[in-house]
């Protein structure tokens, strides 16, 4: 069986990979496409690197606009020339959804996309849209599955691969501690983003923002998981903030271990000041009570400020159908209101637990891993 499959960004490759794996335990499997770490060691050659198509935003997008092009059109020929049984495409929308539309112009290859689209919050027209060249949709989010079956569309509800991640072990946790000089003290996991654009622009409001915090608990660490592309983005904001964080980033910490100490510290911590996106709910598995801040360029801010369907962003607040998570989102992205939310959440975290547990639940915990349930809806519709 020959698969192409692409991913644009951290999570895809997360969930590609759980999927080639799934795939890998039901049939024997070809893999081609794009895509980042995860894939490759799940047996992927990436056509290009994935970081390439990391960027969020509209205007962001724009001066990479024709770069961008260049890699859809080669990426579209890959897939003609492979001829596979089923082209993946795995979230980046903008790219993917447009990928499938030059593939199914040519061909009549079956595509696939993982992840529906956020029609439930904005540019709801998506849905009928991709319904003339997307064959089957697999969806995150339960509530998804009859916004797509509406256009047309196959669709099913494989769960969220959060909820099978493995939980680090006592020892694992102890060492991280040792390894990062944390020792028993609480600290404040910071997650600004894993993009370089998103780390630029919430960087410096991130460590405004923990001035206050500081002030009011100046025993506190600071641990701050980054990625490859977007340490040097980091490391240039880093001087402005109160405190030096403990940053955990591929360059400094090597293989595996890198993956585990940053599971480590999304369980170890006490409290988080976390960029909006699946990051919430990679929290939530680790019962970490958390702040939601994140913001774009004003422009991109105004177009999206008027497509909005909903009152919150936080997947945790929509899934647990509460808003119990504290978010500042577009405007309200400001310090001033960020440090002071950040302590009322040290001060009483309680009234999350119960909104996270909640998800984990409707998100499929205790069931079949979501990467095995992914795969056997791909080969069901084959």
């Amino acid at each position: 069986m020959r698969v192409f499959m692409v991913a644009g960004e951290a999570s895809g490759d997360r969930l590609g990979g759980a999927l080639m794996a799934g795939l890998k335990k039901l049939e024997t499997v070809e893999f081609q496409g794009v895509g980042g770490p995860m894939m490759e060691a799940e047996g992927l050659t990436s056509q290009f690197p994935m970081d390439e198509l990391s960027l969020m935003g509209l205007v962001e997008i724009l001066p990479r606009y024709p770069h961008l092009r260049r890699r859809l059109h080669q990426t579209a020929e890959a897939v003609l020339a492979a001829q596979p049984d089923v082209l993946i495409t795995i979230d980046s929308p903008d790219f993917c959804l447009r990928l499938a539309k030059l593939v199914k112009k040519r061909s009549s290859v079956r595509t696939v996309h993982y992840v529906a689209p956020s029609v439930w919050a904005w540019r709801s027209g998506r849905a009928r849209r991709m319904a003339r060249h997307v064959d089957h949709v697999l969806a995150l989010l339960p509530f998804e599955p009859p916004l797509m079956e509406a256009h047309g569309m196959a669709c099913d509800f494989v769960g969220h691969p959060v909820v099978a991640e493995a939980v680090p072990t006592g020892a694992q946790m102890a060492g991280f501690r040792a390894r990062h000089g944390l020792g028993e003290a609480p600290f404040l996991l910071v997650l600004p983003g894993s993009r370089r654009s998103e780390v630029a622009r919430l960087g410096p409001i991130f460590g405004q923002a923990l001035r206050t915090v500081l002030d009011n608990n100046p025993d506190l660490e600071l641990v701050v998981p980054t990625t490859a592309a977007a340490e040097p983005v980091l490391r240039e904001t880093l001087p402005n903030w109160p405190k030096q964080p403990v940053v955990l980033s591929p360059s400094n910490i090597k293989g595996d271990q890198y993956n585990t100490d940053k599971k480590c510290s999304f369980h170890c911590a006490d409290w988080a000041l976390a960029a909006s996106g699946t990051v919430s709910l990679e929290l939530a598995a680790a019962d970490t009570p958390m702040v939601i801040a994140y913001d774009v360029h004003p422009l991109s801010r105004a177009i999206i400020a008027r497509m909005l369907k909903v009152d919150t962003l936080t997947l945790v607040n929509l899934v647990s159908e509460t808003r119990a998570v504290p978010e500042f989102i577009g405007k309200a992205c400001r310090a001033d209101l960020i440090g002071p939310a950040v302590l009322r959440l040290m001060d009483d975290p309680g009234v999350q637990i119960a909104a996270m547990r909640s998800t984990m639940q409707k998100l499929g915990r205790d069931q079949e891993a979501p990467g095995l349930r992914a795969a056997r809806a791909v080969l069901a519709g084959l």
